[in-house]
């Protein structure tokens, strides 16, 4: 990959409200769990940005970063900041994924972009044993998505895969994500404290 490269864009917009503090701070294994994210994303991005709408948070990130352009909307206005973002520069696609993941992999973006690569799919998105079935903050989207993305906000349609039916969606299957590691932890988000440290006690274990 080279000038196809998408833009690796790490959704920190979030409050973190059950969290307590900014999750892409959170440390995990001695680092920051965005870091993590923005290390996994290196290989198969042509640069990592962030969707940040605190300045301050933005500032400890330390990445490229904008903010929301429809506030309020939740976490498909990160989504929907990100694509614009990449449209305006002329790029053709984004992994956009949540700063809370601490255990992604670069081969599991590198399976995301290879999926888009076969046929002109508008979205790769995996699939996962979690309650959607599938993990939208995990995945790669063509800028095409910006303008039904625009059309859900515009509805009031804040689902991460409210505009799903007006785009073309390649699922990377549940068995070819298992071949990454187990969904349950490839996924495994810090939504609170306690999160953070099974997280922690997974890589203590794991010797990583």
């Amino acid at each position: 990959m080279s000038e196809a490269k998408p833009i690796g864009m790490i959704m920190a917009g979030g409050r973190s409200s059950r969290f307590g503090s900014p999750k892409a701070l959170a440390r995990v294994g001695g680092r920051r769990v965005v870091d993590r994210v923005a290390d996994a994303l290196g290989p198969v991005t042509s640069r990592v940005c962030a969707i940040v709408n605190d300045t301050d948070l933005a500032a400890a990130i330390g990445l490229p970063h904008r903010a929301d352009v429809h506030a309020g909307a939740g976490a498909i206005a990160g989504l929907h900041a990100a694509l614009r973002w990449a449209d305006e520069e002329g790029h053709h696609a984004i992994l956009a994924v949540a700063c809370d993941l601490p255990f992604l992999t670069t081969e599991l973006f590198e399976a995301l972009c290879d999926g888009a690569s076969r046929k002109p799919f508008d979205a790769v998105v995996p699939e996962s044993e979690g309650p959607r079935g599938m993990e939208p903050l995990c995945a790669w989207y063509s800028t095409r998505c910006l303008a039904p993305v625009e059309a859900a906000i515009a509805r009031s349609d804040h689902r991460l895969i409210g505009f799903h039916r007006d785009i073309r969606v390649l699922r990377l299957p549940l068995d070819v994500v298992r071949g990454f590691g187990d969904p349950a932890t490839l996924f495994a988000n810090l939504n609170t404290p306690a999160d953070r440290a099974r997280a922690d006690q997974h890589l203590k274990e794991a010797g990583a």
